[in-house]
């Protein structure tokens, strides 16, 4: 039997949704932060965004996930022992493979002129945190192109490590940084324990 978690609350948010109005089956919606859900018109249906008429220019933005696996295959990984060989460097190409095929993916994304994809690793002790940068000069962001590469590049990973460690857990997918168009540059605070975006080294080698 699936269960449904009912997220509504008192105040008639409903999955982090706020209804507007209502009118004839009309409905509107706001984000918990205030901004208005661009991808939904007023009747709820979803729509890809106009973008014809916003300004082209630079944007970036960086994404990470987390591979925890144990100590004894992060060596095997940084060695590059695994039994399907480098896992590192089949994910960094996954990773930019990914960014690229974002569109199809992800129903009403636009498809974009991507400038630059990097797709980096810091091996803890027993994790591997993903680093994906994507850059663009173009009308929209790269958010989504970032986090799908650092996703596919995690997905990847545990693909490669699987035969020696099938409790492997993917998490912490996120945005870090964005930077460019309307809305400015955005950091998530240092204080949200996330990896840092800037390339400074983490808690173990970079590859």
């Amino acid at each position: 039997m699936d269960v449904v978690n009912d997220t509504s609350d008192s105040a008639g948010m409903v999955g982090g949704l706020t209804p507007l109005s209502q009118d004839g089956g009309a409905l509107a919606h706001l984000s918990q932060d205030g901004g208005a859900l661009t991808h939904l018109r007023q009747d709820g249906t979803a729509q890809m965004v106009d973008v014809s008429e916003k300004a082209v220019t630079t944007r970036e933005a960086t994404a990470t996930a987390t591979v925890h696996s144990t100590a004894e295959v992060l060596a095997l990984l940084g060695a590059g022992e695994l039994p399907k060989g480098d896992a590192l460097a089949v994910a960094r190409v996954a990773g930019i493979m990914a960014a690229k095929k974002t569109p199809e993916l992800i129903p009403l994304c636009h498809p974009l002129p991507i400038s630059k994809v990097t797709v980096d690793f810091e091996l803890g002790q027993d994790t591997v945190v993903v680093l994906a940068t994507v850059k663009t000069r173009g009308v929209t962001g790269v958010e989504m192109e970032a986090l799908t590469a650092a996703s596919v590049a995690a997905l990847s990973v545990y693909d490669m490590i699987k035969a020696v460690d099938k409790h492997a857990v993917i998490s912490g997918i996120q945005v870090l940084a964005k930077s460019g168009g309307k809305s400015g540059d955005w950091a998530l605070p240092a204080s949200s324990g996330a990896p840092a975006s800037s390339g400074a080294p983490g808690e173990g080698p970079r590859a």
